[in-house]
């Protein structure tokens, strides 16, 4: 009989047979040890998405659940979740995520360059960490002398040891991040700017009982912890997932190189082939039957994207990268109601990194004695990724 605990470390090294394994033989799967039920058919998980009334997010998304009763949008259930979603969702207009495309090129670019007369680099290191933490910093306004910091603090609040349990130093790590943007709040409210955080906090939208309200000065520093964290662990861990592929399917990235226009498409089936983010919580409010099991009320489920995306009743072939595949729909950003409202920035981004390292590097390998995987809850990625660059008569 399969076996599944996220938590283990070779399962983590790589999920994918195990997963196989539970949909073949217990879609709806059931550990007794650590006290959870899974689901890992494309078709479950969707409907599980869809069905917030019974799947709720507010016992918290991961499964060791330290994240309820948290002050995060994941964590909300209708109405409150519609109320802050509507506020936070201005920062994500299309006409906003158009205009960051310049500083997201010019970043990457000037991060690159660095680079650009070394034989081996690390990837994570010198790219695809400061990216996303630049862009997302642009965009809410985090000073760059905080920047690195936040992507340290938000690395350590993300750990999880093997037993499952948490380390210490993620509430001291939690702590201090929020300690760190409570502050910029504060003093974003005494000096007003043309911003968005001074934008958030004079907006003002209908709550659930119909009045008026912004945001105060503790649920928008829980926004922009969302945020700053979110916005850059999500492109931090899917540019190298991405990069792993090419190495593996070295035809298809000369594709790329040689016509930058399927790079778009190769996001997206990046996103399938191995998503930073492999499962979402989810608490039943009352019983339900899935597939003729009975889930009962007020247990801990987890929908496994990382399985759904793997399903081959849905992907032909799943194992396999194809960027020339035809994806109609996506839950590597989750779906329905949660679905994440930077989805459209992370595939700018991606797709803009991927444009200006292929246009720089177009030949590399991985150096696979260097490789480190980064161990946390439900986030997959890489802490380490050196490249070794083959120049041309090399």
């Amino acid at each position: 009989m399969v076996e599944y605990n996220p938590f283990n470390r070779e399962t983590v090294h790589n999920p994918f047979p195990v997963y196989r394994a539970l949909r073949d033989e217990a879609p709806v799967y059931r550990n007794e040890e650590v006290g959870f039920w899974a689901l890992s058919r494309y078709e479950d998980v969707i409907a599980a998405h869809l069905d917030t009334d019974v799947f709720s997010s507010a016992h918290g998304v991961t499964i060791e659940g330290v994240d309820q009763g948290a002050p995060f949008l994941i964590v909300k259930d209708p109405p409150e979740h519609t109320f802050h979603r509507k506020i936070v969702a201005r920062l994500f207009t299309p006409r906003r995520i158009a205009e960051l495309e310049p500083f997201i090129r010019r970043t990457a670019a000037d991060l690159l360059d660095k680079v650009a007369g070394a034989d081996r680099f690390d990837l994570v290191e010198e790219f695809s960490f400061r990216l996303p933490l630049d862009v997302i910093s642009e965009l809410i306004g985090i000073p760059a002398s905080e920047r690195e910091r936040i992507h340290h603090l938000s690395d350590r609040v993300a750990v999880r040891n093997e037993d499952m349990s948490t380390p210490p130093d993620v509430f001291e790590a939690s702590a201090e991040l929020w300690a760190l943007l409570a502050e910029l709040v504060k003093d974003r409210r005494a000096n007003p700017g043309d911003d968005v955080i001074t934008m958030l906090m004079n907006t003002q939208v209908e709550d659930e009982e119909g009045n008026l309200r912004s945001l105060g000065d503790g649920e928008l520093a829980s926004r922009f912890l969302e945020l700053a964290f979110a916005g850059h662990e999500t492109v931090a861990k899917l540019i190298p997932n991405g990069v792993i592929a090419l190495a593996w399917y070295p035809d298809q990235r000369r594709e790329l190189v040689a016509d930058p226009g399927l790079i778009p498409n190769a996001v997206e089936e990046m996103l399938r082939w191995d998503p930073p983010s492999h499962y979402q919580g989810r608490w039943t409010t009352r019983e339900v039957e899935v597939r003729g099991t009975v889930i009962p009320a007020d247990q801990r489920v987890i929908l496994l994207t990382g399985s759904a995306v793997h399903d081959e009743r849905k992907y032909p072939d799943p194992e396999a990268f194809d960027i020339h595949r035809d994806i109609d729909r996506h839950v590597s950003f989750g779906f329905g109601r949660h679905l994440c409202l930077g989805a459209s920035l992370a595939r700018l981004e991606t797709r803009v990194a991927f444009e200006e390292l292929l246009k720089r590097f177009p030949d590399f390998t991985v150096d696979g004695e260097g490789v480190e995987r980064h161990y946390s809850s439900n986030v997959r990625g890489l802490a380490k990724l050196p490249l070794t660059i083959q120049r041309d008569g090399s």
